[in-house]
């Protein structure tokens, strides 16, 4: 299991937003790109960024920050908000990105979906954001009729790999992952699951394993310093050998 440190960007700095709301918003560093590298230095093997702002407004506000990102740290890093065609995908794949998110896009234009599989294959991965079960979109301002888990059906049978699944209630409260969502969406999906939401301690990344999801992404919790990077590296690494003993 990859833990992905999260880096969301708003007007060109490090934040975080409980449960998505852009009107909480607490600022954790003016400079994304620094605050990238500290994460490459703790060991991360793969870095989530958000362009936030871009998320709201359908295009690539802070893009330009991405791509300087990925073109500086070693590690591969993965990204959503405001990609929204081809050619923003091609834009940050060419610019070194290692995996692009597709999410309000997904949801209104699924044939979007099969033109980027076609052209780019692994690289692309799809981010569904529940609220109360349905997929949320725009910035998580909106909330469609789609079920969770029959959209990520739909995405795993149109090819895509990977899958950031997000529970809203739980993001940026540091009160535990919503296990059995993401427990459930592992089962029933043939995707890789990346868990997104709720992290708060060093245990809740652990409660994940049993889940069998492929990675979770971590944000507040690192930022309030409620989790050391290296130190949860570590120990996921020896709670998976113990469990292949």
């Amino acid at each position: 299991m990859i833990i992905y440190p999260a880096i969301d960007i708003k007007d060109g700095k490090c934040v975080r937003l409980t449960q998505g709301s852009f009107s909480d918003v607490t600022v954790y560093g003016e400079d994304p790109l620094l605050m990238a590298k500290k994460w490459e230095e703790k060991g991360a093997e793969f870095i989530h960024l958000v362009d936030l702002d871009g998320a709201l407004a359908g295009s690539g506000i802070n893009r330009k920050i991405i791509i300087n990102i990925a073109k500086t740290v070693s590690v591969p890093v993965q990204t959503g908000g405001g990609i929204r065609t081809l050619d923003d995908i091609r834009e940050l794949v060419e610019g070194g990105v290692s995996r692009v998110i597709l999410g309000t896009a997904a949801v209104k234009n699924p044939t979007l979906v099969d033109e980027a599989l076609a052209l780019y294959g692994d690289k692309v991965a799809v981010g569904i954001d529940a609220k109360d079960g349905l997929v949320a979109i725009s910035g998580w301002e909106e909330v469609s009729s789609f079920s969770a888990i029959d959209f990520a059906k739909q995405m795993a049978e149109k090819g895509v790999r990977t899958i950031i699944y997000t529970d809203i209630a739980t993001d940026g409260m540091l009160t535990g992952p919503n296990v059995s969502a993401m427990k459930q969406m592992s089962e029933a999906v043939s995707a890789d699951i990346i868990a997104s939401g709720g992290v708060g301690s060093l245990a809740d990344i652990l409660s994940l394993l049993p889940a069998k999801v492929s990675g979770v992404i971590v944000g507040k919790a690192l930022y309030a310093e409620k989790v050391e990077l290296s130190e949860a590296l570590a120990a996921v690494k020896a709670e998976e050998g113990g469990r292949k003993c």
